[in-house]
Protein backbone atom coordinates (compact mmCIF):
# COMPACT_ATOMS: atom_id res chain seq x y z
CA UNK A 1 0.00 0.00 0.00
CA UNK A 2 1.55 3.40 -0.96
CA UNK A 3 2.24 5.82 1.62
CA UNK A 4 3.55 9.03 0.51
CA UNK A 5 1.41 10.96 2.85
CA UNK A 6 1.65 9.09 6.00
CA UNK A 7 4.80 11.87 6.85
CA UNK A 8 1.81 14.83 6.69
CA UNK A 9 -0.76 13.01 8.37
CA UNK A 10 -2.87 10.81 6.14
CA UNK A 11 -3.75 7.46 6.73
CA UNK A 12 -2.65 4.80 3.86
CA UNK A 13 -6.34 3.42 3.47
CA UNK A 14 -7.20 7.61 3.29
CA UNK A 15 -4.63 7.86 0.69
CA UNK A 16 -5.68 4.97 -1.22
CA UNK A 17 -9.24 6.84 -1.04
CA UNK A 18 -7.93 10.26 -1.91
CA UNK A 19 -5.99 8.79 -4.97
CA UNK A 20 -9.21 6.62 -6.24
CA UNK A 21 -10.26 10.26 -6.57
CA UNK A 22 -7.93 11.93 -8.27
CA UNK A 23 -8.99 9.41 -10.98
CA UNK A 24 -12.29 9.79 -10.86
CA UNK A 25 -13.32 13.41 -9.88
CA UNK A 26 -16.87 14.47 -8.99
CA UNK A 27 -18.14 11.12 -7.89
CA UNK A 28 -20.60 10.14 -5.00
CA UNK A 29 -19.44 7.65 -1.77
CA UNK A 30 -21.10 5.15 -3.48
CA UNK A 31 -19.54 5.12 -6.88
CA UNK A 32 -16.33 5.73 -5.25
CA UNK A 33 -16.83 1.72 -3.04
CA UNK A 34 -17.97 0.63 -5.79
CA UNK A 35 -14.72 1.49 -7.71
CA UNK A 36 -12.53 0.64 -4.72
CA UNK A 37 -14.24 -2.45 -3.67
CA UNK A 38 -14.49 -0.92 -0.19
CA UNK A 39 -17.24 -0.92 2.22
CA UNK A 40 -19.56 2.36 1.87
CA UNK A 41 -19.37 2.74 5.91
CA UNK A 42 -15.78 3.20 5.69
CA UNK A 43 -15.30 5.04 2.93
CA UNK A 44 -17.32 7.27 4.52
CA UNK A 45 -15.03 7.53 7.31
CA UNK A 46 -12.16 7.98 5.20
CA UNK A 47 -13.86 11.09 2.99
CA UNK A 48 -14.38 12.61 6.57
CA UNK A 49 -10.87 12.69 7.40
CA UNK A 50 -9.83 14.24 4.25
CA UNK A 51 -11.89 16.98 4.35
CA UNK A 52 -10.86 18.01 7.68
CA UNK A 53 -7.09 17.73 6.16
CA UNK A 54 -8.22 19.64 3.39
CA UNK A 55 -7.73 17.05 0.79
CA UNK A 56 -11.08 17.21 -0.54
CA UNK A 57 -14.70 19.00 -0.48
CA UNK A 58 -17.95 18.43 -1.42
CA UNK A 59 -20.64 19.97 -3.79
CA UNK A 60 -24.25 21.69 -2.11
CA UNK A 61 -26.69 19.12 -4.07
CA UNK A 62 -27.85 15.62 -3.34
CA UNK A 63 -25.98 13.00 -3.65
CA UNK A 64 -22.91 15.28 -2.50
CA UNK A 65 -20.30 14.60 -5.40
CA UNK A 66 -16.56 14.42 -4.04
CA UNK A 67 -14.21 17.32 -5.32
CA UNK A 68 -10.37 16.19 -4.91
CA UNK A 69 -7.78 19.08 -3.91
CA UNK A 70 -4.78 19.66 -6.26
CA UNK A 71 -2.37 17.51 -4.37
CA UNK A 72 0.75 20.51 -4.48
CA UNK A 73 -1.80 23.24 -2.90
CA UNK A 74 -3.20 20.68 -0.38
CA UNK A 75 -0.27 18.95 0.42
CA UNK A 76 1.95 22.51 0.83
CA UNK A 77 -1.04 23.19 3.71
CA UNK A 78 -0.11 20.00 5.44
CA UNK A 79 3.14 20.57 5.13
CA UNK A 80 2.96 23.54 6.97
CA UNK A 81 0.71 22.78 9.57
CA UNK A 82 3.31 19.85 10.01
CA UNK A 83 6.38 22.40 10.85
CA UNK A 84 4.27 24.34 13.32
CA UNK A 85 3.76 21.35 15.08
CA UNK A 86 6.93 20.84 15.36
CA UNK A 87 8.01 24.28 15.63
CA UNK A 88 6.01 24.12 19.02
CA UNK A 89 7.06 20.88 19.97
CA UNK A 90 10.75 22.94 20.15
CA UNK A 91 9.44 25.30 21.97
CA UNK A 92 8.24 23.17 24.29
CA UNK A 93 11.86 21.57 24.55
CA UNK A 94 13.20 24.18 25.34
CA UNK A 95 11.50 24.84 28.05
CA UNK A 96 12.10 21.57 29.77
CA UNK A 97 15.55 22.13 29.74
CA UNK A 98 15.06 24.06 32.54
CA UNK A 99 13.69 21.48 34.22
CA UNK A 100 17.11 19.61 33.96
CA UNK A 101 18.60 22.01 36.49
CA UNK A 102 16.95 20.09 39.47
CA UNK A 103 19.10 17.90 41.62
CA UNK A 104 17.98 14.45 40.22
CA UNK A 105 20.18 15.66 37.11
CA UNK A 106 23.44 14.55 39.19
CA UNK A 107 22.27 11.16 40.56
CA UNK A 108 24.88 8.16 39.80
CA UNK A 109 22.36 6.68 36.92
CA UNK A 110 22.49 10.26 34.99
CA UNK A 111 25.96 10.50 35.31
CA UNK A 112 27.47 7.56 33.38
CA UNK A 113 25.97 5.82 30.48
CA UNK A 114 27.28 1.95 29.35
CA UNK A 115 26.93 1.31 25.50
CA UNK A 116 27.39 -1.69 24.13
CA UNK A 117 27.99 -2.84 20.77
CA UNK A 118 30.62 -1.81 18.05
CA UNK A 119 28.18 0.25 16.16
CA UNK A 120 26.49 1.79 19.29
CA UNK A 121 29.83 2.85 20.28
CA UNK A 122 30.75 4.04 16.88
CA UNK A 123 27.12 6.59 16.63
CA UNK A 124 28.14 7.72 20.21
CA UNK A 125 31.78 8.89 19.33
CA UNK A 126 29.97 10.66 15.97
CA UNK A 127 27.81 12.38 18.27
CA UNK A 128 30.22 13.43 20.55
CA UNK A 129 32.60 14.94 17.74
CA UNK A 130 29.16 16.58 16.15
CA UNK A 131 28.51 18.06 19.47
CA UNK A 132 32.01 19.78 20.00
CA UNK A 133 31.88 23.18 20.00
CA UNK A 134 34.94 24.23 21.66
CA UNK A 135 37.74 21.46 22.53
CA UNK A 136 37.68 17.78 21.56
CA UNK A 137 40.89 15.76 23.55
CA UNK A 138 41.70 12.31 22.12
CA UNK A 139 43.72 9.87 23.07
CA UNK A 140 44.01 7.96 19.90
CA UNK A 141 44.85 3.77 19.85
CA UNK A 142 43.70 0.85 18.65
CA UNK A 143 41.26 -1.19 18.20
CA UNK A 144 39.06 1.30 16.47
CA UNK A 145 35.32 1.02 15.99
CA UNK A 146 34.37 3.65 13.62
CA UNK A 147 35.47 3.99 10.23
CA UNK A 148 38.69 5.80 9.67
CA UNK A 149 37.41 8.03 6.87
CA UNK A 150 33.91 8.89 8.41
CA UNK A 151 35.82 9.77 11.96
CA UNK A 152 38.62 11.79 9.81
CA UNK A 153 35.40 13.76 8.05
CA UNK A 154 33.75 15.00 10.99
CA UNK A 155 37.39 16.07 12.54
CA UNK A 156 37.75 18.15 9.68
CA UNK A 157 34.89 19.80 10.00
CA UNK A 158 35.70 20.52 13.61
CA UNK A 159 38.33 22.32 12.24
CA UNK A 160 37.02 24.36 9.51
CA UNK A 161 34.93 26.10 12.55
CA UNK A 162 37.86 26.73 14.49
CA UNK A 163 37.43 23.76 17.30
CA UNK A 164 40.60 22.97 19.22
CA UNK A 165 41.35 19.06 18.46
CA UNK A 166 44.16 17.67 20.22
CA UNK A 167 44.88 14.09 19.64
CA UNK A 168 47.84 11.93 21.52
CA UNK A 169 48.47 8.88 19.21
CA UNK A 170 49.76 5.30 20.92
CA UNK A 171 52.17 3.66 19.26
CA UNK A 172 49.90 1.12 17.82
CA UNK A 173 48.29 3.48 16.22
CA UNK A 174 51.16 4.79 14.02
CA UNK A 175 51.75 0.79 13.47
CA UNK A 176 49.29 0.51 11.74
CA UNK A 177 49.29 0.18 8.17
CA UNK A 178 49.48 4.24 7.04
CA UNK A 179 49.29 5.20 10.53
CA UNK A 180 52.20 7.62 9.70
CA UNK A 181 50.28 9.04 7.14
CA UNK A 182 46.91 9.76 8.60
CA UNK A 183 48.65 11.52 11.39
CA UNK A 184 50.82 13.65 9.79
CA UNK A 185 47.77 14.29 7.69
CA UNK A 186 45.82 15.10 10.54
CA UNK A 187 48.16 17.63 11.93
CA UNK A 188 48.98 19.22 8.41
CA UNK A 189 44.60 19.77 8.42
CA UNK A 190 45.17 21.65 11.83
CA UNK A 191 44.74 18.93 14.08
CA UNK A 192 47.28 19.70 17.63
CA UNK A 193 49.20 16.27 17.37
CA UNK A 194 51.34 14.54 19.63
CA UNK A 195 53.02 11.01 20.35
CA UNK A 196 53.12 9.20 23.33
CA UNK A 197 55.06 5.77 24.25
CA UNK A 198 52.48 4.60 26.58
CA UNK A 199 48.95 5.61 25.97
CA UNK A 200 47.46 3.94 28.69
CA UNK A 201 43.23 4.15 27.18
CA UNK A 202 41.39 5.32 24.62
CA UNK A 203 39.58 8.79 25.43
CA UNK A 204 37.75 11.29 24.31
CA UNK A 205 36.72 14.70 25.59
CA UNK A 206 34.53 16.98 24.63
CA UNK A 207 33.92 20.54 25.89
CA UNK A 208 35.20 19.30 29.62
CA UNK A 209 31.40 17.91 29.88
CA UNK A 210 31.29 14.80 28.41
CA UNK A 211 34.11 11.60 27.71
CA UNK A 212 33.89 8.39 25.94
CA UNK A 213 36.07 5.72 27.06
CA UNK A 214 35.84 2.10 27.07
CA UNK A 215 34.82 -0.32 29.81
CA UNK A 216 37.19 -2.55 29.94
CA UNK A 217 40.89 -1.74 29.48
CA UNK A 218 41.92 -4.66 27.27
CA UNK A 219 39.45 -2.52 24.86
CA UNK A 220 37.98 -6.02 23.10
CA UNK A 221 34.50 -6.50 24.97
CA UNK A 222 32.53 -4.12 22.72
CA UNK A 223 31.36 -1.76 25.74
CA UNK A 224 32.03 1.61 26.39
CA UNK A 225 31.18 4.12 29.16
CA UNK A 226 29.75 7.80 28.41
CA UNK A 227 30.52 10.15 31.28
CA UNK A 228 28.72 13.31 31.83
CA UNK A 229 29.44 16.27 33.66
CA UNK A 230 31.27 15.28 36.92
CA UNK A 231 34.47 15.29 38.90
CA UNK A 232 35.58 12.15 36.73
CA UNK A 233 35.22 13.90 33.40
CA UNK A 234 37.38 16.48 34.96
CA UNK A 235 39.97 14.20 36.06
CA UNK A 236 40.31 12.57 32.61
CA UNK A 237 40.45 15.70 30.86
CA UNK A 238 44.00 16.11 33.61
CA UNK A 239 45.36 12.91 32.54
CA UNK A 240 44.95 13.87 29.29
CA UNK A 241 46.84 16.99 29.67
CA UNK A 242 49.35 15.49 31.82
CA UNK A 243 50.13 12.64 29.05
CA UNK A 244 49.75 16.21 26.50
CA UNK A 245 53.24 17.47 28.88
CA UNK A 246 54.96 14.34 28.31
CA UNK A 247 54.00 13.43 24.43
CA UNK A 248 56.51 14.59 21.32
CA UNK A 249 54.68 17.28 19.47
CA UNK A 250 54.09 15.32 15.59
CA UNK A 251 55.03 18.63 13.84
CA UNK A 252 53.38 18.55 10.34
CA UNK A 253 55.42 19.39 7.32
CA UNK A 254 55.42 23.25 5.50
CA UNK A 255 55.44 23.86 2.01
CA UNK A 256 58.68 25.49 2.67
CA UNK A 257 60.10 22.46 4.07
CA UNK A 258 59.10 20.00 1.63
CA UNK A 259 60.36 22.20 -1.36
CA UNK A 260 63.62 22.60 0.84
CA UNK A 261 64.35 19.20 2.11
CA UNK A 262 62.82 17.01 -0.53
CA UNK A 263 62.26 12.97 -0.01
CA UNK A 264 64.75 12.68 2.32
CA UNK A 265 63.70 15.36 4.85
CA UNK A 266 60.33 14.24 4.76
CA UNK A 267 61.23 10.27 5.16
CA UNK A 268 63.38 11.86 7.97
CA UNK A 269 60.48 13.36 9.84
CA UNK A 270 58.09 10.29 9.55
CA UNK A 271 61.27 8.06 10.24
CA UNK A 272 61.45 10.18 14.05
CA UNK A 273 58.19 10.29 14.47
CA UNK A 274 57.77 6.44 14.60
CA UNK A 275 61.43 6.90 16.97
CA UNK A 276 59.58 8.63 19.59
CA UNK A 277 56.84 6.97 19.74
CA UNK A 278 58.91 3.62 20.49
CA UNK A 279 57.95 1.27 17.21
CA UNK A 280 60.41 -1.27 16.42
CA UNK A 281 62.62 -1.24 13.31
CA UNK A 282 60.17 -3.83 11.78
CA UNK A 283 57.30 -1.98 12.13
CA UNK A 284 59.01 1.32 10.71
CA UNK A 285 60.22 -0.63 8.04
CA UNK A 286 56.64 -1.53 7.02
CA UNK A 287 55.60 1.35 6.88
CA UNK A 288 58.34 3.29 5.14
CA UNK A 289 58.26 0.50 2.65
CA UNK A 290 61.93 -0.52 3.36
CA UNK A 291 63.64 -3.40 5.12
CA UNK A 292 64.69 -3.73 8.64
CA UNK A 293 68.23 -3.04 7.90
CA UNK A 294 67.83 -0.12 6.29
CA UNK A 295 65.95 1.24 9.08
CA UNK A 296 68.61 0.52 11.11
CA UNK A 297 71.30 2.24 9.60
CA UNK A 298 69.28 5.45 9.19
CA UNK A 299 68.72 5.83 12.74
CA UNK A 300 72.13 5.01 13.45
CA UNK A 301 72.77 7.72 10.83
CA UNK A 302 70.14 9.99 12.27
CA UNK A 303 71.57 9.06 16.11
CA UNK A 304 74.72 10.16 15.67
CA UNK A 305 74.09 13.27 13.47
CA UNK A 306 71.88 14.44 16.48
CA UNK A 307 73.77 13.96 18.95
CA UNK A 308 71.43 11.16 21.04
CA UNK A 309 72.24 8.39 23.00
CA UNK A 310 68.56 7.01 22.59
CA UNK A 311 65.65 6.59 19.87
CA UNK A 312 63.42 8.29 22.06
CA UNK A 313 65.79 11.78 22.52
CA UNK A 314 66.89 11.24 18.87
CA UNK A 315 62.85 11.92 18.13
CA UNK A 316 62.29 14.67 20.88
CA UNK A 317 65.75 16.82 19.27
CA UNK A 318 64.48 16.65 15.68
CA UNK A 319 61.26 17.69 16.53
CA UNK A 320 63.04 20.51 17.63
CA UNK A 321 64.82 21.47 14.81
CA UNK A 322 61.97 20.39 11.26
Amino acid sequence: MTRMLESVGVQPDDEAVFRALLHTPECTVAELAAGTARDQAAIRRSVARLEDLGLLSRTAHRPARLIPTRPDVAVEVLVARRQAELERARTAAVALVAQMQSPTRYRPENLVEVVVGQPAIAARYAQLQSGTERELLVLDRPPYVAEVAESDSRERQLLRSQVDVRVIYAPESLALPGGVDVALAAAEAGERSRVHPQVPIKLAVSDRSIALLPLAMDQLRGSALVVRESALVEALAQLFHLLWDQAMPLVPSTAEGRAEGGADRDVDRRLLTMLAAGLKDDAIARQLGVSSRTVGRRVAELMARLGARTRFEAGVRAQRLL
